[in-house]
């Protein structure tokens, strides 16, 4: 069975690899979540559950910007200018992860108040949900299609070779 490059990613330098790519942005996300989901039913926009979702939003946030940027220029360009995808799902599994970049820069920008500074905590706390959910999405469409034998749309065995478009 082939593995997408976004398992590859994984399981290569174990355990780092899972870790830094992995474990810290879940945890991170998931602080997120869950203390999204104490200031949703509280309504406390100012305790210690605040401070601990804004902290992990701006860490979150400007970690997953360095693993966005890490990726794209080390990973996506070098398998995309060398036609080296390995099949449909292996272009999912990968977009779908650094996709993750969007709703975690976007909670950053909203901790660091760059982004809807002038609404209430009300307001900020709609978007603040909304891009908790996105990165959830598009993290476990990433990990689904990452377990993937990325071929497997393709009848043939060998992994898709993309063509270059110049």
């Amino acid at each position: 069975m082939n593995m997408t490059h976004y398992m590859e990613l994984l399981a290569t330098n174990q355990p780092w690899n899972l870790i830094l790519f992995m474990a810290i942005p879940v945890i991170l996300a998931e602080t997120i979540a869950i203390t999204e989901l104490y200031i949703l039913f509280s309504r406390d926009f100012t305790g210690g559950m605040r401070r601990a979702n804004r902290i992990a939003g701006m860490i979150g946030g400007i970690y997953f910007s360095v693993i966005f940027v890490y990726l794209f220029t080390h990973v996506v360009i070098p398998l995309s200018g060398g036609g080296l995808w390995r099949g449909l799902f292996d272009v999912v599994a990968v977009g779908s992860y650094l996709l993750g970049v969007v709703p975690l820069a976007g909670i950053s920008l909203m901790e660091f108040g760059l982004l809807y500074r002038n609404r209430t905590s009300e307001e900020k706390l709609r978007l603040h949900a909304v891009f908790v959910a996105v990165f959830l999405v598009v993290a476990h469409v990433a990990m689904i299609s990452g377990m993937l034998d990325p071929t497997i749309v393709w009848s043939g065995a060998e992994p898709m070779q993309m063509p270059i478009h110049q």
